[in-house]
């Protein structure tokens, strides 16, 4: 039996049952909402042969860039193979079994085609848009959604969320006056749509409108925190805000609050827990004994060696909690990640096993090998994945060991960059009368 969406695709395997659970995991998706792993896990037990929702699944543990969701990935992609499939779901399923394969670039070039024959296949896009963001591939984040929007329209289910992805897309890539107009209008038709509000939040805070942003989170946090599994990314970028203004008290009260106070396991909320503590570290802030807690959850997770964007911020809890052993266990397991054959192996090999070593460099005080590892990445950051205010962290930790080791010419080479790429930042103004303050060698 094959079912039909409201724009007209075809369902293999699905009952009416099973296409509404579905239809509402796409909804609470779009809106990073609600438990879109239950909701798929009814259309299962509803549709058995359901292919897509077998996807769907696979889709959700893919991008979680943990080792153990990475199994239920595989599982997916096993329950699917042999089901009852169109064309485009059986592409689905070949583009799960690379993403459950650690082969993220197949994956999306697969999506990609699926979303050039099919660009109201909302799953495809979406999925895709989430892969060019773990591969930092900003002119895919645009182009993917761009290619497929004049096929939406206002009304359509789900208009807001292409809305929001083109955003986000148009902001990585530096339109900044449109990603901003997008991102307000999807967040105007769907206030929950947790990745619009955040697209907003990546324009102001590569703008330097902190105030801006403040307002602009605090107007209704309801909406985009309520049952949202994107609000601890989204109390982040609030604690960016505060923390450029220097008001180092407030970041740690979010932190301890709503960013890190639930102390969550998950390696994507840890990423944006140790972001936060680094950058206070590197600002020479006391952050008290909340390294320690944070690393305890990171132990566990020291030998995965999957996603070297994850690797990178536990080595941060590592340094800060003064932890040698799943610091070594950490790059032991980088090596081992680099003689592997899917994609995490060159995103570990070309950024994220420099910077774990800069990093860890850098707690141990070695400024000058700090500098001499980061330099050459920098601009090659963007393939290990994450978004340009993601990765400011290795700029304001290479700055910072610039200051730190002495370094007068290179020091106030780098912050007069960022002075012109960040005028109204007061971090920008401090690093530059802390470089201008140097003493001659």
């Amino acid at each position: 039996m094959t079912l039909q969406d409201a724009f007209g695709l075809a369902y293999s395997g699905a009952t009416e049952a099973g296409l509404s659970s579905y239809a509402r995991a796409v909804h609470e998706l779009q809106c990073f909402i609600g438990d879109p792993v239950g909701s798929i896990d009814r259309a299962i037990a509803d549709a058995p042969a359901f292919v897509m929702a077998h996807v769907f699944k696979g889709y959700l543990f893919g991008l979680a860039t943990e080792r153990d969701a990475t199994a239920v990935a595989q599982s997916s992609h096993q329950a699917a193979l042999p089901l009852a499939a169109t064309a485009r779901e059986q592409a689905h399923v070949a583009a799960l079994g690379h993403l459950a394969g650690g082969r993220w670039h197949e994956a999306a070039r697969i999506l990609e085609d699926i979303a050039i024959d099919n660009p109201r296949d909302a799953l495809a896009l979406q999925v895709g848009h989430q892969i060019d963001f773990f591969t930092g591939n900003a002119r895919m984040l645009r182009d993917r959604i761009g290619r497929a929007l004049p096929a939406w329209q206002k009304g359509m289910p789900g208009y807001h969320a292409i809305l929001g992805m083109q955003a986000f897309g148009l902001e990585e890539m530096g339109d900044y006056a449109r990603a901003e107009s997008f991102g307000r209008q999807a967040v105007e038709i769907e206030p929950r749509d947790g990745w619009a509000q955040h697209a907003v939040a990546h324009v102001m805070e590569m703008q330097s409108r902190q105030r801006d942003g403040i307002a602009w989170m605090r107007a209704n946090p309801e909406a985009w925190t309520k049952e949202s599994f994107l609000k601890i990314h989204n109390w982040w970028h609030l604690a960016l805000f505060h923390y450029d203004l220097g008001e180092t008290d407030e970041v740690l009260r979010l932190y301890d609050g709503p960013i890190y106070g639930d102390r969550s396991t998950l390696a994507l909320n840890m990423v944006d827990a140790s972001a936060i503590l680094w950058r206070l570290t590197l600002g020479g802030v006391d952050v008290g004994d909340r390294w320690t807690a944070l690393a305890a959850n990171w132990v566990p997770k020291a030998a995965a060696g999957n996603y070297a964007f994850n690797d990178a911020h536990a080595m941060m809890a590592f340094v800060g909690a003064g932890l040698e052993a799943p610091a070594k266990t950490l790059l032991e397991a980088q090596r081992e990640a680099m003689r592997g054959g899917d994609d995490n192996a060159a995103f570990t090999r070309d950024v994220g096993h420099p910077l774990t070593l800069a990093i860890k460099a850098f707690g141990e005080g070695n400024h000058d090998e700090a500098v001499r590892l980061i330099r050459p990445i920098r601009s090659i950051a963007h393939r290990f994945g994450g978004s340009h205010a993601q990765r400011d962290v290795i700029d304001l930790t290479l700055i910072e060991a610039a200051l730190r080791a002495g370094d007068r010419g290179l020091a106030r080479a780098l912050t007069a960059e960022r002075q012109l790429a960040r005028p109204d930042s007061p971090l920008s103004a401090l690093f530059s009368r802390r470089a201008f303050d140097l003493s001659e060698n």
